[in-house]
């Protein structure tokens, strides 16, 4: 496979004794005149093949960390001074490095020190060094650059205006809209964040603080993660904030991020946490990571989302009336499943998505059933008549359907919610509750900081169990139809509706299991991510 984005300069044999001179210099000419075409040759975008996003992160090497510098100016609808050193390796020849950003100015771009050419092509920025690099090498590239926090209008996510200045959300595909990397979960990295802004904001990032400095009329915090991190699973929470503290299981370091003003209002939400942790805990085994938290931000998102070490929650979740306590705290365990499920294991593909989202919507139902007597039973055996439909409008759990020009969160759909908790509940029926419960703590324990596969999930449950499951995870995995649900030999796909329903807006409408078939809230139901 071709890694590299222009030809290179051909290294033949060397002459041997008796080569003319003729020969020689027709060689160099050629050689000349191939790296004249190569020099000239456009930049063009590449990707690593994902079958959901085929332009998304790039080959030929592997990131280390990031280092990401912002400085805000106090007004959120103007752009971010910013800084991005990217260290890596490289893992084949490369005469041009692609990396994903799409929406800020470029000043500057270093390689090693020594500045380098750029241009942009669809979606990534391409930079030309000096000298081509050969495998194997370390590089540090340094891009200087703005980052816009007013979305383009044909795309999702990136940075999140709130009424007090700015959050992430960088699910699925959005963190290149923020700043220059590789932007495919494949690629996880280290990840050090500076944020400087004017004295009377807080930030907060991913991570354990480092460092608070403040200079004259603006103040920089530092954090740094102790764990690689997907791009898209990064936080910045700049705003009028405080940072409560608190205690978790073990003495983990628990910090939530909420508007001043409401402080007192969401104690009652915030104090749940180290509890809900250690009932995680209780399932899969110890949490992974070095802190955790929720970030409550006066935003109008339509989701929640499982940023690393820092979910988003959008504050009117807990401030409305019309969504019941349980509700609430279920879609909390919601996001705080996917620190085990997601984050500290990552899915290789986006066609994985279902081992994130089938695992965050199964604990969300168990917490709902152990904690308010909301059964799973009933819970599965609604997904299971809708499951076919599912199915239909968005492909098999493991086979999601690729997401509708311009809206690249429609990959969010029921199939990869309840549809993928309801494959849980069969494989649960099919092995053994013991089997099930084993196969749970083993998958986070042996691919912990790590991306994984569906294949290898497959392979780690037959291990358990003993079995050959081939045709079980051919059926429930990527069949068309539903297959007959292991003990349960009554329950019956629905009916199929008439005419197709109309697609929905992704944005507004539910994409977890809660939200799809529970309908318990007389308010329009929320999307967990």
């Amino acid at each position: 496979m071709l890694l590299t984005s222009r030809a290179r300069t051909p290294r033949g044999p060397s002459a041997r004794p008796g080569t003319s001179r003729r020969l020689k210099s027709a060689l160099l000419a050629s050689a000349v005149s191939v790296c004249l075409v190569a020099a000239s040759a456009p930049a063009a975008p590449l990707g690593v093949g994902d079958r959901l996003f085929p332009y998304l992160g790039n080959p030929g090497y592997d990131v280390a960390s990031y280092d990401l510098s912002f400085t805000y100016s106090g007004a959120n609808d103007k752009s971010l001074q910013a800084v991005t050193t990217i260290d890596a390796w490289t893992t084949t020849a490369l005469d041009r490095i692609n990396l994903d950003f799409a929406h800020g100015k470029v000043d500057s771009v270093e390689v090693d020190g020594e500045p380098a050419d750029f241009a942009s092509a669809g979606d990534d920025l391409v930079v030309t060094p000096e000298d081509s690099l050969a495998p194997g090498s370390w590089m540090r590239i340094t891009v200087r650059h703005t980052s816009d926090p007013v979305s383009p209008a044909d795309r999702d996510g990136g940075w999140v205006r709130t009424t007090d200045g700015l959050a992430m959300a960088n699910q699925a595909d959005a963190a290149h809209l923020v700043f220059p990397c590789n932007d495919h979960p494949s690629d996880k990295a280290m990840f050090t964040i500076r944020i400087t802004a004017p004295n009377g904001y807080t930030a907060v990032a991913g991570g354990l603080p480092t460092g608070v400095a403040r200079v004259g009329r603006a103040t920089t915090w530092t954090y740094r993660t102790q764990h690689p991190m997907a791009t898209e699973l990064a936080q910045v929470s700049i705003g009028r904030s405080t940072v409560v503290h608190r205690e978790g299981p073990h003495a983990l370091p628990v910090r939530d991020v909420v508007p001043t003003k409401d402080r007192a209002l969401l104690e009652p939400w915030l104090k749940k946490t180290p509890d809900q942790i250690s009932w995680l805990e209780g399932k899969v085994g110890p949490y992974p990571f070095e802190t955790y938290g929720v970030l409550m931000a006066e935003a109008s998102t339509g989701f929640e989302l499982e940023t690393q070490t820092l979910s988003l929650f959008e504050r009117d979740l807990f401030t409305e009336p019309g969504y019941p306590q349980w509700y609430i705290e279920s879609v909390m365990v919601h996001e705080l499943s996917h620190q085990w499920f997601g984050d500290s294991v990552s899915p290789r593909t986006w066609s994985d998505l279902w081992l994130n989202e089938g695992h965050a919507t199964w604990y969300e139902a168990l917490y709902a059933e152990e904690k308010a007597g909301r059964t799973l039973q009933a819970r599965m055996k609604a997904a299971y008549g809708a499951s076919d439909r599912w199915r239909a409008e968005g492909g098999p759990p493991a086979l999601p359907e690729a997401p509708r020009p311009g809206q690249k969160i429609s990959i969010f759909r029921p199939n990869v919610y309840d549809g993928s908790a309801l494959v849980l509940y069969a494989l649960r029926q099919e092995i053994g509750r013991p089997a099930f419960e084993h196969l749970e703590r083993a998958w986070v324990r042996d691919h912990r900081d790590s991306t994984a596969t569906t294949a290898d999930f497959e392979r780690l449950a037959e291990e358990i169990s003993g079995r050959d499951l081939t045709g079980f995870f051919k059926d429930w995995l990527y069949g068309e139809k539903t297959p007959p649900m292991p003990g349960h030999p009554d329950w019956k796909p629905a009916p199929p509706v008439a005419k197709a329903d109309p697609k929905p807006d992704l944005k507004s409408v539910p994409k977890s299991a809660p939200h799809a078939v529970a309908k318990v809230a007389p308010k329009a139901p929320r999307a967990a991510k």
